[in-house]
C-alpha cells in the first residue's frame, strides 16, 4: 500500500504512469528499485517506510553538496520525501571495469577535496549508515580539527558504546588515551576543511556507462580529506591506481599513513554499535596503535 502510494505522486510529478517497478539490489537499510515510466524514461527509488530523522532528505543535501564541487558524478535528485528518493537512475557499465577506472576515481576524487570551507562539520547533521552523524559542532564553527574529529566521532561512537553496553573497561582506559594524545597524533596534518564522501566504500561507488565513477550514499561533512581516504581502505580496499592518482593530483601531508588508524576508528566503532561485537577487537586494535 505504500509503494502504491509513492509511486501515485511519482506518476503524478512525472505526468505519466510508472509500467515497470523492478526490485535492484544492494540496499541495508532501504528498499531499492528502479522505475521506467511509459515514455520510457527510468528513474531509481529509495523508499522506507518510517525512516529516521529525516534521513532522505540529508541524504540528498549529501549528494548536491558533492555535485556543487563539479568534480564527480552524483546521481541527480528529482524528487525528496520523507518516505522516498526518487532519483536519477545511473546505468551500470557493461563488462569489467575500464583499465584506467581507479586512476580516473582518484583524479576526480582529488579534485573533489579541493572544494573548501572555512570551519569543520556541515551546516545539518546526518547519518553514517543507520547512525545520527554530528557535524553541527559545540561550540559551532568549529575551526579546530582535533578537537571536532574527537567530540563529534570518536566520543559519540564511545557514548553510543556506553548505552550498547559495549564500553568495556578496557575500551574506555583507551579512549582515554587516545584522547591525552590526540593532538600529538595529528600535529602536522593541518589544512582547511575539503568536502568528504564521508563514507566510501566499494559499495558506495558506481561505474557508468561511459566508465566513469559516481558516488552515491554519502555521509558529507567537511574535513580532513585523510579520514575519507582512510575509509576507503576498510572491507577490501581500492586499487593501488586509485591512490597514485591521487597523490599525484592532491598529495597527502607527511605522515597520513600513521594516521589512518585513527580515522577508521570512528567507522569501526560505528559498525560495533550497529553490528554488535564481532568489531571489538578491531577497534581495540586500533587504539592500541597509538599507545
Amino acid at each position: 500500500m505504500e509503494l502504491t502510494k509513492i509511486l501515485r505522486q511519482i506518476e503524478d510529478w512525472a505526468g505519466e504512469v510508472v509500467i515497470e517497478n523492478d526490485p535492484v539490489g544492494g540496499g541495508c537499510i532501504a528498499r531499492t528499485q528502479r522505475i521506467k515510466l511509459q515514455s520510457g524514461k527510468e528513474y531509481f527509488l529509495k523508499t522506507g517506510q518510517g525512516i529516521i530523522g529525516g534521513m532522505f532528505f540529508k541524504e540528498a543535501s549529501g549528494l548536491q553538496e558533492i555535485r556543487k564541487a563539479n568534480a564527480i558524478r552524483v546521481p541527480e535528485i528529482l524528487l525528496s520525501k520523507g518516505n522516498f528518493l526518487l532519483m536519477e537512475y545511473v546505468r551500470p557499465y557493461r563488462g569489467n571495469e575500464p583499465a584506467n577506472f581507479f586512476q580516473n576515481f582518484g583524479r576526480q576524487f582529488a579534485q573533489m577535496h579541493r572544494c573548501h570551507r572555512s570551519t569543520f562539520g556541515f551546516d545539518e547533521d546526518n547519518f553514517i549508515g543507520a547512525t545520527d552523524q554530528l557535524n553541527i559542532s559545540h561550540p559551532p564553527e568549529s575551526e579546530s580539527w582535533t578537537q571536532f574529529y574527537f567530540n563529534n566521532r570518536i566520543r559519540f561512537q564511545y557514548r553510543l558504546a556506553e548505552r550498547n553496553g559495549y564500553a568495556t573497561p578496557e575500551l574506555t582506559q583507551a579512549i582515554v588515551q587516545l584522547e591525552s594524545r590526540i593532538e600529538s597524533i595529528l600535529e602536522g596534518s593541518e589544512e582547511t576543511p575539503s568536502l568528504l564522501h564521508g563514507d566510501l566504500w566499494s559499495g558506495n561507488f558506481l561505474i557508468d556507462e561511459q566508465g566513469q565513477p559516481v558516488l552515491i550514499d554519502p555521509a558529507v561533512y567537511y574535513g580532513h580529506r585523510e579520514a575519507d581516504l582512510a575509509m576507503t581502505k576498510l572491507f577490501g580496499g581500492f586499487s593501488k591506481s586509485f591512490y597514485a592518482a591521487y597523490q599525484e593530483a592532491f598529495p597527502l601531508p607527511e605522515g597520513h599513513e600513521y594516521r589512518e588508524n585513527l580515522y577508521k576508528l570512528y567507522h569501526i566503532l560505528n559498525h560495533l554499535n550497529l553490528f554488535g561485537e564481532g568489531y571489538y577487537s578491531q577497534a581495540i586494535s586500533l587504539l592500541r596503535s597509538y599507545t
